[in-house]
């Protein structure tokens, strides 16, 4: 009796023995999961950006003690600062000769010959609409160059080039360089980032201001915005309409979509009133405080982005890493799995055997939504009104939309653009379709002789305020101003709306991880006490 007594003790020990190993391994499981997670942000945020200096400071030591030792060297008899500015200063590049065969050049040269001819009959005829025109020149460096652009003649062309300092060999044009190069061909004008805007239009403003000539200004602005080569030959085409008597907005406008048509209106206006250079301010001032909106929306999206994609990342690798280690371990066991674990293992499962089926179905449904959205009228429309009815969400989108309009309003408005132009004008710089559906409205308004004011009247996308603000600047007669006021309130209302957004979703980002992770680690331990009962 004492020896079947004694045996019960040690398979009860044995047993507990077992379940204490296991929950020791789940303790060392979680235990390495949150240890090497921390290691790996470690290592991004810190290790290798503090490496990476010591790294380039000790290099940057060792040139130094060289150079102070160099007791033969010219540097060591110069004083500290000279020979860091000597280590500094950017090196000069070798100017490049440009040699061509003989042969090559006698071509060129019976081109040019070619081209002189032809210049002197069907070259100089004038068309009624421009072309796209190729050309082959040397430029003052001697280098042999070709290119493109807008004219209405070659021998337009060839006069600007002469005066450019170029000697040019061919100009033509075929329907085929219209229809690749033109404004709405396949390589037009690329669009203008806001950031690149602003600083073109500040320099233009600033040279002007100097008493350089507008032609002369873009000519040096075109070497200054970097080598992009589309982007250059639109502001020689610029330059070139200058040089023939063209107006600058004309300029501007006949380089496809470029140019936004807020600014070529402005321009126009400014043209006719003598304004140009408050024009360009108030422009680079306008898509400063349009860039920093842009750039708020971003800074707020930034956050919930990166967190969403390390909490998806944590989330995979537990699937797909911890639980089906816990899988065997129930196998082995032969403990019963139901419930939560099972959903758990099961999404295990299909992730680790058929996750390329969830990503393409996860593409599939982007792809769709993103085409119906870009193409699909109705489709957009109703998913713009959905957001706009969400909780925090149509704030953001209200506020941002009605600083936008508002500011855009009162520019033109400053500068005497003509209201039906003004509305089909803000019409065009949002996609938003409920907004360009009250601004259509404000046209037929005007139209019929009624009151801009009426078509926001009692609309759920326009706040009180901003209605309010309207009716009162119409009946004081200065509306410019009061929508000036109502940017200015809304800007501030959308910055605050932003700010207390980053501030809503980091908490809801942070419990959603947490519940996640929770749910799964809940899932794996459950089946353990289910073995504990087995065991018992």
């Amino acid at each position: 009796m004492l020896e079947i007594t004694q045996d019960d003790k040690k398979l009860k020990q044995k047993k507990h023995t077992s379940f204490t190993e296991v929950f020791r391994m789940i303790y060392i499981i979680i235990y390495n999961i949150f240890y090497f997670a921390f290691l790996g942000i470690k290592l991004v945020f810190f290790d290798f950006w503090a490496n990476l200096f010591m790294g380039a400071s000790y290099q940057v030591d060792k040139t130094y003690r060289h150079v102070t030792n160099a007791s033969s060297s010219k540097e060591a008899f110069l004083t500290e600062e000279e020979r860091i500015y000597e280590r500094t200063k950017k090196k000069k590049k070798k100017e490049k000769v440009y040699k061509y065969s003989a042969k090559t050049l006698a071509k060129l040269e019976e081109q040019k010959k070619l081209l002189l001819l032809d210049l002197q009959t069907a070259g100089a005829t004038r068309s009624k609409v421009p072309h796209v025109y190729y050309y082959k020149a040397k430029d003052t460096d001697g280098k042999i160059i070709s290119g493109t652009m807008n004219g209405y003649s070659k021998l337009d062309i060839n006069s600007y080039l002469l005066n450019e300092g170029y000697d040019v060999y061919v100009i033509k044009t075929t329907p085929f360089y219209d229809f690749v190069y033109g404004k709405s061909g396949l390589f037009g004008s690329p669009k203008m980032s806001t950031k690149d805007l602003i600083f073109w239009l500040t320099q233009l403003s600033t040279y002007i201001k100097a008493g350089i000539t507008l032609s002369e200004a873009v000519k040096i602005l075109t070497n200054q915005m970097g080598k992009n080569k589309s982007r250059q030959d639109a502001f020689k085409a610029i330059s070139y309409e200058l040089t023939l008597g063209e107006s600058f907005s004309n300029a501007l406008a006949k380089q496809g979509g470029m140019f936004p048509a807020l600014l070529i209106n402005m321009i126009k206006a400014a043209e006719a009133s003598g304004t140009l250079i408050e024009t360009l301010d108030d422009m680079a001032n306008y898509y400063s405080e349009i860039y920093e909106t842009k750039k708020q929306m971003i800074s707020a999206m930034t956050y919930p982005a990166i967190v969403s994609v390390f909490s998806i990342g944590v989330i995979v690798f537990i699937l797909l890493y911890v639980v089906p280690q816990f899988t065997e371990i129930y196998a082995e066991n032969g403990a019963p799995i139901a419930g939560i674990t099972k959903i758990v293992i099961d999404v295990s499962n299909f992730l680790k055997d058929q996750w390329y089926i969830l990503l393409g179905i996860i593409a599939a449904i982007i792809l769709v939504i993103i085409l119906l959205y870009k193409y699909v009228k109705a489709f957009r429309t109703s998913m713009q009104i959905f957001l706009m009815h969400l909780p925090v969400i149509k704030d953001v989108i209200i506020y941002n939309e009605m600083t936008i309009f508002t500011k855009t309003f009162a520019s033109l408005l400053r500068n005497n653009v003509f209201i039906t132009d003004s509305m089909d004008i803000l019409s065009k710089i949002t996609n938003n379709e409920v907004y360009k559906a009250i601004l259509y409205k404000t046209i037929n308004n005007i139209v019929k002789g009624e009151k801009i004011s009426e078509a926001f009247k009692d609309h759920w996308a326009v706040p009180d305020v901003a209605y309010y603000m309207i009716v009162t600047g119409e009946s004081t007669g200065d509306l410019a101003l009061m929508m000036q006021k109502v940017s200015e309130y809304y800007q501030l209302l959308h910055k605050n709306v932003i700010n207390n957004l980053k501030a809503f979703i980091e908490p809801i980002m942070i419990a959603f991880l947490a519940i996640v992770v929770g749910l799964i680690i809940i899932a794996v331990i459950v089946p353990m006490f289910g073995m504990y009962e087995q065991i018992q």
